[in-house]
């Protein structure tokens, strides 16, 4: 039996999430229904760290979940794909449902999130004219070729078909990018539907002014806003009123903090101003997504950059100064959101869940080039992207000869921001200095007629949000040396992660008098945890920049000379309670004439915190007796 009502027609017995229009609210099962929703990225957390995280969204007073998929985290190459292990986003949902958690789904397949090039993959930039988040013909062929995979693993796992995702977005603050293309959404439109059926949801989110909802919203797709506190939620919510005047008022992305850039100081923001600003949305009947509510860590080479008048890659570090820190650990914000919940619905019973050495040289990276890429170097006349390379992420070391003696100073120059996105330059295997977008692009060298030129390059992160989304990497233009243009190259694309996968390099004890250098090079160490496992923080004291693995873990950048991030979070999972732990760093710069790292028991952003030794070469053991991680009291 159904019966038509003014929001739609309800069946018995059938489950259905929907618009009311007449009254100004979603309707689930043909109830008034209000969610209040925290945002959680699975590919920033680790798999065994998901039901935890997902548990205290829950205690918190949360009935809903809001998730990104990031399509290259899924189809690193085209047509191969991986949900698997941290990627396996069946599993993550999987928990949300055991968690009585639903779910507002967010698959893009532009996602910004502050994650390399926005979860675009980097393989679409293999046609250099390709023109993204648009009706481009090949960037829509690859947009359907990945839709055609993931949507079908979405549909059983919509509420209407049994499952507990109420709602879909399409697209991403698309009024925020200069495409303003409405054939490109009308295609996606019609791709969700085809796809996933006419019932589901369809939602689109937008920043809250009207510039940004004219070219981000489409009828069809229901159009929501974010915005952060601010003191007059009325006021924030008027633009949506503009294209939606009737149905629910919904911040698909209230701000509870902020995210970091390298250089600027740590974002942060009042649990006290937050904690007010949701009780008047939640006063007003709205529906809220807090973003983020655990943000979690740019682990590998996931973090992404912004381009607002410049050039600003996003630390590794992407605790956002949310509820839940970058470890999972409550914080008096989290509990000040919880407070305000409480006003408005019962909260779940029961407490809310408990918190959860020297280094040695192991040789310089133009010393290691056998290793780090074994299928040899690609011969070029001139520079070729990591696109054209097909290297996605990480390290392209371009080496060429000088063409002549160069006895006063000539400078290297390359074009205004043709490096993207730093190059460490080498003569003869001694580190010179630096170009990077940006920043400084003219080197001044002096050397003999075929001495080595090489530079290392690194991807910082395509840009996830911004005018310029085709964001290639790698040595961009042609390279001079005191106006005369370089040729003849040998490119090597640096899979150092597969290196290190491998279990190379193995840790060794400390050489008597080793010292580090400046330049490029890999160090090593081992250390042990006995008997306990717990979640960490790794501090770099007297390091300039760098990557970090962990047992074979990418773990992410750092870059304390430029903070505010001065340590990376390793989560316990990682570790062995029983077995050394190894470790390894590629320093970009220069390490210190000690080179060590410390743990710490909590993040530092330019604080001072309680700390414990390791150099590595060696096995030093952490204390077993004093914890990493510090304890907070139990909410009440």
């Amino acid at each position: 039996m159904c019966l038509q009502l003014p929001w739609g027609q309800v069946c018995a017995g059938a489950r259905s999430f929907q618009v009311d229009y007449a009254h100004d609210c979603f309707r689930k099962d043909g109830a008034p229904f209000r969610y209040i929703s925290g945002s959680i990225h699975y590919a920033r957390v680790p798999r065994p760290a998901w039901r935890d995280r997902l548990l205290k969204m829950y205690m918190s007073g949360l009935n809903a979940v809001q998730v990104y998929v990031p399509w290259n985290y899924h189809e690193p190459l085209p047509g191969v794909y991986d949900f698997s292990g941290d990627r396996d986003l069946g599993h993550f949902l999987d928990l949300t449902a055991e968690m009585g958690l639903l779910v507002i789904l967010r698959p893009g397949p532009y996602i910004c999130a502050e994650w390399e090039m926005g979860g675009l993959p980097a393989w679409l930039l293999w046609k250099p004219d390709i023109v993204l988040r648009s009706s481009d013909p090949d960037y829509l062929q690859a947009v359907d070729s990945w839709l055609e995979v993931l949507l079908p693993r979405i549909k059983p796992r919509l509420y209407q078909n049994g499952g507990n995702i109420i709602s879909i977005q399409v697209e991403n603050e698309y009024g925020s990018y200069s495409g303003c293309d409405y054939d490109y959404l009308r295609h996606l439109r019609a791709a969700f539907r085809t796809r996933l059926g006419p019932d589901v949801l369809l939602f689109t989110t937008d920043g809250n002014s009207a510039a940004e909802l004219r070219c981000g919203t489409l009828q069809g797709l229901y159009a929501t806003v974010d915005f952060g506190p601010g003191p007059n939620v009325t006021a924030a919510f008027a633009p949506q009123r503009l294209y939606e005047p009737k149905g629910p008022l919904v911040n698909s992305e209230y701000y509870t903090g902020w995210l970091d850039y390298w250089g600027e100081p740590h974002a942060s923001s009042s649990p006290a101003q937050v904690a007010q600003g949701l009780q008047d949305m939640l006063q007003l009947g709205a529906n809220v997504n807090m973003y983020m509510f655990q943000g979690g860590t740019n682990f590998g080479y996931w973090s992404g950059a912004d381009y607002k008048g410049c050039y600003k890659p996003v630390t590794t570090s992407y605790d956002y100064d949310a509820p839940l820190s970058e470890a999972g650990d409550p914080t008096e914000k989290l509990f000040a959101i919880r407070t305000v919940i409480g006003k408005f619905q019962p909260l779940p019973e029961g407490p809310h869940p408990p918190r959860p050495s020297p280094l040695l040289q192991q040789g310089e990276v133009l010393e290691l080039l056998d290793v780090l890429c074994p299928g040899g170097p690609i011969r070029s006349r001139f520079p070729l992207t990591f696109e054209a390379v097909k290297q996605a992420h990480g390290f392209v070391l371009y080496r060429t000869r000088l063409p002549r003696d160069v006895w006063d100073p000539a400078p290297l120059s390359a074009p205004p921001n043709s490096v993207c996105d730093r190059a460490y330059v080498l003569l003869n295997g001694e580190y010179q200095g630096r170009l990077e977008h940006n920043g400084q692009t003219t080197l001044n060298l002096t050397g003999q007629a075929g001495a080595r030129l090489d530079l290392l390059v690194e991807n910082m992160g395509r840009i996830n949000f911004g005018v310029n989304a085709s964001d290639f990497k790698g040595l961009l233009q042609n390279l001079s040396l005191d106006s005369a243009l370089l040729s003849d190259w040998l490119i090597y694309p640096l899979d150092v992660d597969s290196a290190v996968t491998r279990g190379w390099p193995l840790p060794t004890p400390q050489a008597e008098g080793s010292r580090a250098g400046l330049g490029p090079a890999l160090y090593t160490g081992a250390f042990q945890t006995p008997g306990i496992a717990w979640d960490t923080f790794v501090k770099f004291p007297g390091w300039s920049k760098g990557q970090l693995w962990i047992n074979g873990f990418n773990v992410g950048r750092y870059w304390p000379v430029r903070g505010p991030q001065q340590t990376l979070f390793v989560p316990g999972s990682l570790l062995s309670a029983s077995a050394p732990n190894n470790i390894t760093l590629l320093e970009l710069e220069g390490a210190p004439p000690r080179p060590f790292v410390l743990f710490l028991d909590r993040p530092l952003f330019n604080q001072t915190s309680r700390t414990h030794v390791l150099q590595l070469g060696s096995q030093s053991p952490l204390s077993s007796k004093d914890p990493l991680r510090s304890r907070e009291p139990e909410p009440q």
